[in-house]
């Protein structure tokens, strides 16, 4: 099933030989029935899960009657019968509206559907809400026009843009994993453990953010890393709470990772009609910054828990390879990326071409460079290498549609919100309430802007949540406040990621406590701790949009580099492994806080006087912090 799902998008992007809408709906309905299949597979054949199985064999049959009537009917459906429907099209779409909402729910929970059903219900009852949110009120067969039947909704345009650009890269990741790519990571961040004495925890952190680019979700990611991460890092001396935070941290992180931020920039760069590439550099410094203040807090948390601990790689990896072998994987792998780099940020080819021959190219080295390889060491073991390899593409192929079909489900289930709400003018509406209780004010309307896209990320994949939010919030900031649009995107994006790691949601704090045995909300405090100038660097954007506007300017290099120092206080504010000056703990908290209120203002003022003085006052009180600790844990002499 895997492998002719992708035989269908290879030879999309190969061909091009439909429209975008009439192959998306063949995508998403086959995206449905990779997922259904791999649920199916999953359950046992028992009493108890009989009426699931049951249940999936009909959503099953739907999938398939729908996906076939809307394609062979699509030229009639988009043509000819818009704004109406016949009355086995209204059952049919009802069914299928239906099955993708408990496909939601079984896939992403109980808060997620209920802003797909709040969605189906303001669009129905609307005439029956208060204030400014009333509007007419659509009727059922509209309902069901915008969500299948006018091949908008589960179909539209951010469905387009996974069945177009998103899917391939999530191929190129399974493939990755498949060849071993993600064990070559893992390697090399072991290896890089060994140069800092936090080596080990920051080897989690540079593991979980690499990877979590690639896969588009902190879940996934904080499950799939944390699985190793967090038990070394207990074993090396960590406490189950601040392993935990680490990787949720980590995870959540790796979701604005240039080049690929968990498949986000290339829905920015479509929505905001740019070239992906700016996307990409507009995102460097603000990673940059976010990767160094967690480093520096990993560094504190490190030395005030673990101590000299030592990192053997040997004990972690399941075989130990020579460095000529390390080196042919590295070139096995480091080729294709060269190769999507240069079609995508030198010669400009589209995203799906360039995706389409990353894909290509990562099968030919990934197969024919370990055929290769034994080639030369002995021409018996070609015949084995190539079967072994051809079981790993098809494993690869299986990996990426397994990534791929829930993220699918949940684009179409945002894709479905977004038409019905933007049918009913709530973009409008939520504009004129942002200016309401903000009074005009941009401060506080930005800070409300984060609360709702932090409710609105409800533990998504990035791609699904950046999308909800980058429809509903972003246009209000860029309108009624003149944020820069490339800023304001950035804003929601971060802000929206962050649900990942603030309760009472933090869906990635819910996965690492589970795995390293944690209390939950202690797991959250030790996140927040490490994660704090992910909080305020959104705010940097708004008020210093040269960060992330106008590509790498002397304005952005230097505007990063005092939101990075001031991220940094932060960090030390809150992590600092040692009491200021000896003091006691209320006076210790306060000094704490200074460092935090110094940081932050560091990287949000838009004076940047005011900037920098905030910075020279933490410098200052650095450095006789330090020289104060020196003196008081320096040995007397008798």
């Amino acid at each position: 099933m895997t492998v002719a799902f992708w035989a269908w998008v290879v030879a999309y992007a190969w061909f091009q030989w439909l429209p975008r809408a009439q192959y998306t709906i063949a995508f998403v309905g086959l995206s449905v029935l990779v997922y259904l299949l791999h649920e199916y597979t999953e359950l046992e054949a028992d009493d108890r899960q009989l009426l699931q199985m049951a249940g999936l064999s009909v959503l099953a049959v739907v999938t398939i009657v729908t996906t076939v009537y809307l394609y062979g009917n699509y030229n009639t459906l988009v043509t000819t019968r818009v704004g109406y429907a016949l009355y086995y099209e209204e059952a049919l779409a009802a069914v299928f509206t239906i099955g993708m909402i408990y496909l939601t729910y079984r896939s992403f929970g109980l808060a997620f559907v209920s802003v797909l059903l709040f969605a189906i219900v303001y669009g129905y009852f609307g005439n029956y809400f208060p204030g400014v949110l009333v509007h007419g009120g659509f009727s059922t067969t509209r309902i069901l026009n915008i969500m299948v039947l006018e091949i908008n909704g589960f179909y539209g345009e951010l469905s387009e843009i996974i069945a177009a650009w998103v899917a391939l890269f999530l191929l190129y990741a399974g493939l990755l994993k498949a060849y071993g790519a993600f064990d070559l990571i893992i390697r090399a961040a072991f290896r890089t453990a060994t140069l800092v004495k936090s080596g080990v925890a920051q080897s989690a952190v540079v593991a979980s953010l690499v990877i979590g680019s690639i896969n588009g979700s902190q879940t996934a990611n904080a499950a799939m890393t944390g699985s190793f991460t967090i038990p070394l890092m207990k074993s090396s001396g960590l406490k189950s709470e601040t392993a935990g935070g680490v990787e949720s941290v980590a995870s959540t992180g790796g979701q604005i990772m240039p080049p690929v931020m968990g498949a986000a920039a290339f829905v920015m760069a479509s929505l905001l009609g740019i070239a992906y590439i700016d996307v990409v550099i507009a995102g460097l410094v603000p990673a940059a910054i976010f990767f160094l203040s967690v480093a520096a807090g990993v560094h504190y948390t490190w030395i005030a828990q673990s101590g000299e601990s030592d990192l053997d790689v040997t004990d972690h990896v399941d075989e130990v390879k020579s460095q000529s072998q390390l080196l042919v994987e590295g070139f096995t792998f480091a080729v294709p990326l060269v190769v999507l780099i240069v079609l995508l940020g030198v010669l400009q080819w589209t995203v799906m071409t360039s995706a389409l021959y990353t894909v290509i190219t990562m099968i030919a080295f990934g197969v024919g460079v370990p055929v290769v390889s034994a080639t030369l060491r002995d021409s018996q073991t070609v015949a084995g290498t190539l079967k072994t390899k051809a079981v790993e593409t098809v494993e690869g192929f299986r990996y990426g549609a397994v990534i791929l079909a829930p993220i699918a489900i949940i684009i179409a289930a945002v894709n479905g919100i977004v038409d019905v709400l933007v049918s009913t003018g709530i973009p409008g509406i939520l504009s004129l309430m942002l200016m309401d209780l903000s009074g005009g004010v941009m401060v506080v309307a930005v800070v409300l802007a984060m609360v709702i896209c932090i409710l609105l990320g409800l533990g998504m994949p990035t791609v699904a949540a950046y999308s909800l939010v980058a429809l509903l919030i972003a246009p209000t900031l860029i309108t009624e406040f003149a944020i820069p649009d490339l800023a304001a995107h950035y804003f929601v994006l971060y802000a929206a990621i962050l649900s990942g790691i603030t309760p009472p949601i933090a869906i990635a704090v819910v996965v690492t406590a589970g795995i390293a045995e944690s209390n939950f909300w202690t797991t959250c405090l030790e996140a927040i701790k490490l994660a704090a100038p992910l909080y305020v660097l959104p705010f940097a954007f708004v008020y210093n949009p040269e960060i992330v506007v106008g590509g790498f300017t002397t304005a952005t290099m230097f505007s990063g580099a005092l939101a990075l120092l001031g991220a940094v206080y932060i960090i030390h504010g809150l992590n600092y492994y040692e009491r200021a000056f000896a003091t006691g703990r209320a006076t210790n908290a306060g000094i704490r806080v200074v460092f935090v209120a110094l940081g932050t203002i560091a990287m949000v003022a838009p004076v940047r006087l005011v900037q920098v003085g905030a910075l020279a006052l933490g410098t200052v009180l650095y450095l006789a912090q330090t020289s104060a600790w020196r003196r008081t844990s320096a040995p007397t002499s008798d």
